[in-house]
This record gives C-alpha cells, sequence and structure tokens, in this order.
C-alpha cells in the first residue's frame, strides 16, 4: 500500500530554507515508487514561495495562509496543519531540526499518536528496514534508531543531507490553497519579531562560519572576524565564553547550549574548544583553529591548526584570501 509523507517547508525573509529542501530529500529517501510527498506552506502572501517549490518532487504544495501564521506561532502553527493532518493521515512528517521545527515537531508528534526522532544526520535503507542516524552524547557517539510503527515524525538537522533537486520534466506539483481558520483566542500573539543578528546569514545554514571565543577580548575584537567571514560569504559565530562576556549577543552563541552548526569550513578563532563548544561544531566538514596557546583542546578536533595571535593571524589570512580571490 503507498504511503503519503508530509514536509513542513521553512521561509524566511520571503525565501525558502535550505533545510526545507534537506528534509524533503529526507522524505524522498524513506519514500518508494508510488508513495506520494506534499509539502505544507504555512504564512502570509505564499503565491512566490508556493509556485517555487512546485518545480522539486512532489505531489501537492499546501499553501495555508492567515494573518495569524505572519509570524511563528505554534499554537496557530497546529491548529492550521490539523485539518491538513486529518486529510493527508500522513505516514510521515518532516521537518528541519531548526528552533521552528524543534519546538512544533513533538506537539504534530502528539497531535498524530507518532513516535519523533530528532536531529537526523543521516538515514540508511535497506530490504528490512530503515534507520535513522542521530549524535548523541553531546556528539561523543552516534545511534541509529528505527520505529516501530506509523505514523512517524522526523527532523532533520541542517547541513547534512544534499537538498533536494528540481525535478527534470513531468508536470510541476499542484498548489492546494487553504486558509486557517481565524485563531483569535490564540494565547499568544506575535506582533513583530527584532532580530539583534539582521542581515547576516544564518548561522545554521552558513557554509562558512569564523567563531570567536573569550581571546578576541572585546566587542571590538569580533572586527576582524566579521570581516572575514564577509569576504568568504560565511557568517559570525561565538563561544559562549565570549556571549557571557559581552563580546556578542547570545544568538551567535554555538555549542551544547547554543546553536549546532555544521558548515563545510569551520574556522576557530580564539578558542580553547571546551566540550560544551565541541558539541555545537564538532560536525563541521573541515576545522581551522587559531589560537596563541598550542596546548587548546580545540587543536585535537581541528584540521588545521595556527598557532599564534588572532589578531595577526586573521588580518593576514583575510588579506591572503582577498588577494587569492581577486586572482
Amino acid at each position: 500500500m503507498s504511503k503519503t509523507y508530509l514536509i513542513v517547508a521553512e521561509h524566511r525573509d520571503g525565501k525558502l530554507r535550505r533545510v526545507t529542501l534537506e528534509a524533503l530529500r529526507a522524505a524522498a529517501a524513506v519514500a518508494d515508487a508510488g508513495d506520494a510527498v506534499h509539502a505544507a506552506l504555512l504564512g502570509e502572501s505564499l503565491d512566490g514561495l508556493a509556485e517555487e517549490l512546485t518545480v522539486y518532487p512532489l505531489a501537492q504544495v499546501h499553501a495555508i495562509e492567515g494573518e495569524a501564521l505572519r509570524h511563528y506561532n505554534p499554537e496557530a502553527y497546529v491548529r492550521a496543519l490539523v485539518p491538513l493532518l486529518d486529510s493527508l493521515r500522513p505516514d510521515g512528517l518532516f521537518l528541519g531540526h531548526t528552533a521552528l521545527g524543534r519546538d512544533l515537531a513533538p506537539a504534530l508528534a502528539a497531535k498524530l499518536s507518532a513516535g519523533q526522532i530528532s536531529d537526523v544526520t543521516a538515514i540508511e535503507r535497506d530490504v528490512d528496514e530503515t534507520r535513522f542516524v542521530r549524535p548523541i552524547y553531546a556528539g561523543k557517539a552516534i545511534e541509529r534508531r528505527t520505529f516501530a510503527a506509523y505514523p512517524q515524525v522526523v527532523t532533520i538537522r541542517p547541513n547534512n543531507m544534499p537538498a533536494a533537486e528540481p525535478r527534470l520534466g513531468g508536470e510541476a506539483a499542484t498548489i492546494v490553497k487553504r486558509t486557517a481558520a481565524p485563531a483569535a483566542d490564540l494565547r499568544t500573539v506575535v506582533r513583530d519579531i527584532v532580530r539583534k543578528t539582521a542581515g547576516r546569514i544564518d548561522l545554521t545554514e552558513a557554509a562558512i562560519v569564523v567563531a570567536g571565543g573569550r581571546g578576541v577580548k572585546s566587542a571590538e575584537g569580533f572586527r576582524p572576524l566579521e570581516e572575514l567571514a564577509e569576504l568568504l560569504g560565511g557568517a559570525v559565530g561565538a563561544s559562549r565564553g565570549a556571549c557571557d562576556a559581552g563580546y556578542c549577543d547570545y544568538g551567535l552563541q554555538i555549542g551544547q547550549t547554543g546553536k549546532v552548526v555544521t558548515p563545510e569550513i569551520y574556522i576557530a578563532c580564539g578558542i580553547s574548544g571546551a566540550i560544551q563548544h565541541l558539541a555545537g561544531m564538532s560536525g563541521s566538514r573541515i576545522i581551522v583553529a587559531i589560537n596563541k596557546d598550542p596546548e587548546a583542546p580545540i587543536f585535537g578536533v581541528a584540521d588545521y591548526g595556527i598557532v599564534g595571535d588572532l589578531f595577526e593571524v586573521v588580518p593576514l589570512l583575510t588579506e591572503a584570501l582577498r588577494e587569492a580571490i581577486a586572482g
């Protein structure tokens, strides 16, 4: 019997987030021939985003619009999704392991009376079963989990699976427009969102991250890191120590109590490498460490290490890269 899968598409500032396409790729990885994958898109004025999704291998794009969905609100989102869940009765639900996904997935799992596996980094399939791979114990171990029954709820860690590719030929996915019921009795209403890190690349989706620790010494100490990140088209992050010291906003914190990042290149500047920080970035493809202390733990996980003062090394590195880019 064919199955139905549903992904919850995320978008920000009028653009689809890459993790949406990674969740679609994950759903496709567990789907068999004849199975249908749908996408739910929530918000206001979704025509452009819905059209963008139709070129991907989806059966239908469900655009659910409503004033209460302008900003993410867990209560409003769950209410808006319940009618769709009731009509589709999905066997699997896929979301990004983002702030939104981590909050929404358990609520939807409860509505579906479903099992949930979170923070999945890979999916393995054979004839007998599908295994969902996820890190545990702050990334020090890996476990493979399976579901005992349907429906299933899965969150996908950003930047670990390839994004879905547009459909080659064939018919585009159809758009089903839905209107969310008015939610005048919501317990919480989100009027506006103010981002202290507005205009910067999202840390969880950045291909390159330049992060600073206590070694930057001050808020001004982040300037060379910001210059390097801008040159590379990357994002700036920080250790908890730098955030606690007031050098930067907590929105930049990477680690066990901050954000988990898995970029292609992670450049750690003045970061000692405490286990709490490693939990948030040890999955990076290439780690470059810059630190004055040759015994710093960060060098134990780094692919490349530079022993030196970051205020000397980073500007030199930036200039060398600028010359290389200029050709």
